[in-house]
């Protein structure tokens, strides 16, 4: 299984985990539905879960949960909902990235220097 995610691109990843919404292909429109419920449902699950501690009140600070707080509080009333889904697919995206590459997580590489030394 880790030979094979790390011989998959990032899109087949997250095909594979299934955390992208189905379409449906009906002439000129192509309607975004519902996140499909295959995959393995025990990795979406823990998933969820740790999305779940990142954008609640003891995750700690970083790109990834103020992206997932700004989009929870312009969604509207299920905010929270499709914020949590769109944090566990751009959570495993960011994984696949760091794991295919080598690379070290950097949790505020997008911050400013000014708050990357009051965080300290």
């Amino acid at each position: 299984m880790v030979a094979l995610v790390l011989g998959l691109r990032m899109l087949t990843v997250t095909l594979l985990i299934r955390l992208i919404a189905t379409r449906r292909n009906s002439g000129q429109s192509e309607p975004q539905l519902h996140i499909s419920k295959e995959g393995d449902p025990y990795l979406r699950t823990l998933l969820v879960q740790g999305v779940h501690h990142i954008l609640g009140p003891f995750g700690v600070d970083s790109d990834l949960r103020r992206w997932g707080l700004r989009l929870a509080e312009r969604r509207g009333k299920n905010g929270k909902k499709r914020a949590v889904i769109a944090v566990a697919r751009k959570l495993v995206v960011l994984l696949h990235r760091l794991w295919v590459g080598g690379e070290v997580y950097e949790p505020l590489r997008n911050g400013s220097p000014a708050m990357l030394s009051a965080a300290a």
